[in-house]
C-alpha cells in the first residue's frame, strides 16, 4: 500500500519514466490528433518501405532484411523513447558502418554475414540501453561536432560511390580500399555498362528530382519505385535462366566450376583439421608452455593449415572474379537443338544469336549455372513476418564486433538525438537524452530477436513525420503496422523492383549529408575545429571501408588540439584604461605599476597548464625588480585540480620568501572550495582573498602607504573637464 502521498508521487514518476508512452493519453483524447498521427504514420511508411530495402542492400544484406529492420524497431523506440516524432529504422550511415564491420569477417549476404548483422544489432542495443539506464548519455559528447561533420561528409561520398556498380549494372570484386573499388567500378563501367540498368537508374533519379521540386508533398520515392517496378515487369528487365553446365561452351568456365565444387567439398575437412590443430596446440601449451619444442611444432602445423586455407580461398575468389567477367552469346533453341552459350565471337557462323551479352550469375551446383543478361531486381521476398530467433551468442564474435558496435551506437545515437533536438525546438516538447538511449537500445534489442540489423533515427523520415503533423508516437506504431501488412500480403509486388532504383534512392537520400558550408563555418569559427573536420573527412575516405579508424583519429586529434589550446591559455597583465576599466596592458598599450602586477588567467588551472602559468608569473616578476604584490584575477578560472593547487602553494611560498605577496580576487566557488578543502586558504590567510579587484587594490595601497594610489597607474584617472 502506498499510503504516503510522497511515495505515491515518486511511484507515478517512476512509471512515467519506465513507460513514457503513457503520457500520450492526454493528446490522444482529441480524436483529431489520433487521425493526424495515423495519416503521418502511413506517410512515413510509404517512404520507409523502399528506403529500408535500399539501406539493407547498402549494409550487404538481402533487401527484405530492411523490412525486418522496419518492423519492430520504429514502434519500440517510439514507445520507450522521449521524442514523439523521431522516426527510427534503417539509416544510411549505420548501414554503411554495419557493412564496414562485417565484410572483413564474412561474405556479404551469406548466412554467417546475416547472423553477425543480427548479433551486432543486439550488442548495439545492449550498449545503448546500458548508457541510458546508467544516465551516461554525456559520453556522446566525446564525438565532437567537427569529428561528426567530417565523418558524415566522407560517409555520404562513400555511400554514394558504393552504389555506382548498381547504377551502371557492373560488378567488381571489393578491393582492400574503397577508392580502389570505385576506380575498378569506373573502369568496368567504361566498357561494360548495362544500358537498361543505367536508364532505369536515370529514370528513377529524374522522377524523384522532378517530384521533389514540383510536388514536394507527393511520396517521390514510392512513385519512382512503382513506376520503375512496372517498367521492369513490362520489359522483362530481369533476364536469367538456369542451364546445365554442358550447355555452356567454355573450357575455362567448366574448369572453374569444377575447382569451386572441389573446394566446397574439401573446405569443411580443412576447417576440421585446423580446429583439431588448435586444440592440440592449446593442450601442449597448457602442459609444456610456449617455449617447448612441441608447442613450436604444433604452432607451425597450425599456421601451415591456415595458410593453405587462405591460399585456396584466395584462388577461389580470383576464379569467381574471372568467371563473372566471361561474356557469352546465346544461340536459342531451334527444333531438337538445345540452346547453347558460346564465348563472344565464338558462335558458329551458321547460327543466329539473341544479340544479348550473357554472364554467369552464380554456380547453382556442380552441373548447373544461373545465366543472366538482364538487370538485377529485388527478387523473391519471403512472405510473412520474421520469426522469433535469439541472436547467435558467440563470445569470440561478440568481442570482435564490440568496437564496431560502440562506434555504431554513438554515431547512430548522435544522429538520432540531433534530429530530436531540432524537432523539439518546433514542438516545444521535453526531450530526455538518456530516455532516448533507452528507446533506441530497446528498439535494437527487440529488433535483433526478429532478424533486424542495427537501426537509428532517420532525419528524412523524421522530417516527413513532423511535416505530416504527427503529435505522438502513435504515428511510428502505425508505420510498423503498415510494414507488417507489406510483409504479410504485398511482398510479391516488390519482386520486379530494380536494384538500380534502390541505388538511386540511397544516393538521393545521402545528398543532404554533404555539407561543405558547415565545414567552412567550423573553420571560420575555430581553425582547430576546421582542421579536425578536414582531417577526419580525409582519413575516413582514405581508410574506408575501415571507417572506425577515421573516427578514432578524429576524436584523438580533437582531444589533443583541445589540450594544446588549454595548455597555453591567455594570460593578461591588467592596467587601468582611460574609460576606468581594467584592460590588457599589452593589447592597449597601457602603463603598469612597478610595485603591483595584476595578472588575469583565462582558463581552468589543471595539470597541463600549471607550468605555463607559473612561468608567466615568474616572467612578470623578473621584469619588475621593485614588485611587492602580485594580484591574481581569478574570474576566468573555472576549476582547479590537485596539480594546480600544489603549484599555487609552492609559488606563493617562493614569492613570499622573495618579499612579494600574492593576493587573489574573484575566485569562483568551485575553485575556492578546493583551496578550502586542501587547507591552502587557511595557510595563506583570509586577508589575501578579495571579491573584487578594487578591494584588493585598496588593501595594497594602504599597505604601501605614502599615498601610493595618487600616482599609481592602476588607479581610476578622472578626466579633467576642459573650460568651455
Amino acid at each position: 500500500m502506498l499510503n504516503n502521498p510522497l511515495r505515491l508521487i515518486t511511484s507515478r514518476n517512476w512509471i512515467k519514466r519506465a513507460l513514457p508512452f503513457l503520457s500520450w493519453g492526454a493528446d490522444l483524447r482529441d480524436k483529431k490528433n489520433l487521425r493526424v498521427d495515423i495519416i503521418a504514420g502511413i506517410t512515413v511508411a510509404l517512404v520507409l518501405i523502399p528506403q529500408s530495402m535500399a539501406y539493407a542492400q547498402l549494409a550487404g544484406l538481402p533487401p527484405y532484411y530492411g523490412l525486418y529492420a522496419a518492423f519492430l524497431p520504429p514502434m519500440v523506440a517510439a514507445l520507450f523513447g522521449s521524442s514523439r516524432q523521431l522516426a527510427t529504422g534503417p539509416v544510411a550511415v549505420v548501414s554503411l558502418l554495419t557493412a564496414a564491420a562485417l565484410e572483413p569477417i564474412a561474405s556479404a549476404g551469406s548466412e554467417g554475414y546475416i547472423a553477425y548483422a543480427v548479433t551486432l544489432a543486439l550488442i548495439v542495443g545492449l550498449f545503448q540501453l546500458s548508457l541510458g539506464l546508467l544516465r551516461l548519455g554525456v559520453l556522446v559528447n566525446f564525438l565532437s561536432h567537427p569529428v561528426v561533420l567530417g565523418f558524415t561528409n566522407a560517409a555520404a561520398i562513400i555511400i554514394a560511390t558504393s552504389q555506382l556498380g548498381k547504377i551502371f549494372g557492373v560488378q567488381v570484386e571489393k578491393a582492400a580500399r574503397h577508392y580502389e573499388t570505385v576506380w575498378n567500378t569506373a573502369v568496368a563501367a567504361v566498357s561494360s555498362t548495362h544500358w537498361p540498368t543505367f536508364f532505369i537508374a536515370v529514370l528513377a533519379f529524374g522522377i524523384m528530382l522532378v517530384l521533389r521540386r514540383l510536388a514536394p508533398r507527393l511520396p517521390n520515392v514510392l512513385i519512382a519505385v512503382v513506376i520503375t517496378a512496372l517498367i521492369s515487369w513490362g520489359i522483362g528487365f530481369e533476364k536469367k535462366q538456369v542451364v546445365a553446365l554442358d550447355l555452356v561452351v567454355s573450357d575455362t568456365a567448366r574448369n572453374i566450376v569444377s575447382q569451386q565444387m572441389k573446394l566446397e567439398q574439401e573446405l569443411p575437412e580443412l576447417e576440421q583439421k585446423i580446429k583439431g590443430a588448435e586444440e592440440r596446440l592449446s593442450k601442449i601449451v597448457e602442459k609444456y608452455g610456449w617455449s617447448n619444442n612441441r608447442a613450436l611444432a604444433a604452432q607451425h602445423a597450425l599456421n601451415t593449415l591456415k595458410l593453405e586455407r587462405d591460399r585456396r580461398l584466395g584462388r577461389a575468389k580470383a576464379d569467381l572474379k574471372e568467371l563473372r567477367n566471361i561474356s557469352f552469346e546465346y544461340i536459342q533453341k531451334d527444333g531438337n537443338r538445345a540452346g547453347k552459350f558460346y564465348l563472344i565471337g565464338h558462335a558458329p557462323d551458321s547460327v543466329k544469336t539473341d544479340n544479348r551479352v550473357w554472364r554467369i550469375n552464380r554456380i547453382v551446383d556442380g552441373n548447373t549455372l544461373e545465366m543472366s543478361s538482364g538487370g538485377k531486381v529485388v527478387g523473391t521476398i519471403p512472405q510473412g513476418l520474421p520469426s522469433f530467433k535469439f541472436p547467435t551468442f558467440d563470445l569470440t564474435i561478440m568481442l570482435q564486433l564490440l568496437s564496431a558496435a560502440v562506434t555504431i551506437s554513438l554515431i547512430g545515437f548522435m544522429e538520432a538525438i540531433s534530429i530530436a533536438k531540432a524537432m523539439v525546438t518546433r514542438t516545444k516538447q521535453k526531450l530526455d537524452a538518456n530516455q532516448e538511449l533507452v528507446g533506441q537500445g530497446l528498439g535494437n534489442i527487440v529488433g535483433s530477436m526478429f532478424q533486424s540489423y542495427p537501426t537509428s533515427g532517420s532525419f528524412s523520415r523524421s522530417a516527413v513525420n513532423l511535416g505530416a503533423g504527427a503529435v505522438t508516437g502513435v504515428s511510428s506504431v502505425v508505420t510498423s503496422l503498415i510494414v507488417v501488412i507489406t510483409l504479410l500480403w504485398l511482398t510479391p509486388l516488390l519482386y520486379h523492383l530494380p536494384q538500380a532504383t534502390l541505388a538511386a534512392v540511397i544516393m538521393m537520400a545521402v545528398l543532404g549529408l554533404v555539407n561543405v558550408r558547415a565545414v567552412k563555418h567550423a573553420w571560420q569559427a575555430n581553425r582547430n575545429d576546421g582542421v579536425v573536420a578536414v582531417v577526419t573527412f580525409v582519413l575516413t575516405l582514405a581508410f574506408a571501408p575501415h571507417l572506425d579508424k577515421g573516427i578514432l583519429v578524429g576524436i584523438g586529434l580533437a582531444l589533443i588540439l583541445y589540450l594544446y589550446r588549454t595548455m597555453q591559455p591567455r594570460i593578461a597583465v591588467l592596467a587601468r584604461h582611460p574609460d576606468g576599466t581594467l584592460r590588457d596592458a599589452e593589447l592597449f598599450g597601457l602603463e603598469t605599476c612597478d610595485n603591483i602586477s595584476m595578472i588575469r588567467f583565462d582558463g581552468s588551472l589543471y595539470f597541463a597548464n600549471t607550468g605555463y602559468f607559473e612561468e608567466k608569473v615568474q616572467e612578470r616578476v623578473a621584469m619588475k625588480p621593485d614588485l611587492k604584490y602580485v594580484i591574481v584575477v581569478g574570474e576566468g578560472i573555472n576549476e582547479i585540480d590537485a596539480t594546480g593547487e600544489e603549484m599555487l602553494a609552492n609559488l606563493t611560498e617562493r614569492l613570499q620568501n622573495a618579499g612579494i605577496e600574492v593576493l587573489f580576487t574573484g575566485l569562483k566557488k568551485q575553485v575556492f572550495d578546493v583551496l578550502d578543502r586542501t587547507g591552502l586558504y587557511k595557510r595563506l590567510g583570509a586577508e589575501r582573498f578579495f571579491r573584487t579587484e578594487d578591494m584588493a587594490l585598496d588593501y595594497v595601497w594602504k599597505k604601501l602607504g605614502n599615498h601610493h594610489e595618487v600616482d599609481c597607474p592602476l588607479n581610476v584617472v578622472c578626466p579633467i573637464e576642459q573650460p568651455k
